[in-house]
């Protein structure tokens, strides 16, 4: 994958061809109108293994997926980041549930690579929770620079965009972090005030670690 001609970086994922048909109906069922000339290619039922056949295989969902891309319907829909994000996602966050914060930081940053590629097209939302996250096993792993920076990221499409339930957990561990890096923590602290007496307290707020484990489960 690459954003766009200019973009020397790439990244990959590996699917298989049922991961494409759900993918695929998921969309039909959506947007059948706007994409009826967007065809699957067909399952073959033999020969699947021979080069030829799985070098031509992969040429032809390659330009799926392309067909797909210049479809704005599609490369706006939240089934398309999820196709090359929530496998991994749903791995790094058993890792994180499981307490193995080192594998589950590098699975995660590979995900925001990749969610990273699609955000002109996608929500500026859609790395909120993978930031997070990597907050969460940043500060496990007594990282707080790298924990601090990842929250710093989350928070600002947190404000704007959602999810809004992120934000004061985010400015929470903003703060914790902040007092330990000696970083300004003051215009931090004013909005958490500001949040809470504008959620009528918030005194049971959860912890960030608390939302991402939630998640993917």
């Amino acid at each position: 994958m690459r954003s766009g001609s200019f973009d020397a970086h790439r990244v990959s994922v590996e699917r298989r061809f049922r991961d494409f048909s759900r993918l695929h109906h998921k969309l039909q069922e959506e947007f059948s109108e706007e994409l009826e000339e967007v065809a699957l290619p067909r399952k073959l039922l033999t020969g699947n293994f021979s080069p030829d056949v799985i070098s031509a295989r992969r040429l032809s969902l390659q330009d799926y997926l392309s067909r797909l891309h210049a479809a704005r319907c599609a490369r706006h829909s939240p089934h398309f980041s999820a196709f090359f994000t929530e496998r991994e996602q749903r791995r790094a966050h058993g890792l994180l549930r499981a307490g193995r914060a080192g594998p589950a930081a590098e699975q995660l940053q590979a995900v925001l690579e990749v969610q990273e590629k699609l955000l002109p097209w996608q929500t500026p939302a859609l790395t909120v929770p993978t930031l997070s996250a990597l907050a969460v096993c940043y500060r496990d792993l007594e990282d707080p620079d790298r924990a601090f920076a990842a929250a710093q990221r989350a928070l600002p499409p947190a404000r704007c965009y959602g999810p809004r339930r992120y934000r004061a957990s985010l400015l929470d561990l903003l703060l914790d972090l902040g007092h330990r890096l000696g970083r300004p923590v003051a215009p931090l602290q004013q909005e958490l005030t500001l949040l809470r007496d504008a959620e009528g307290g918030g005194g049971g707020s959860r912890s960030l670690k608390e939302l991402v484990v939630q998640e993917f489960t």
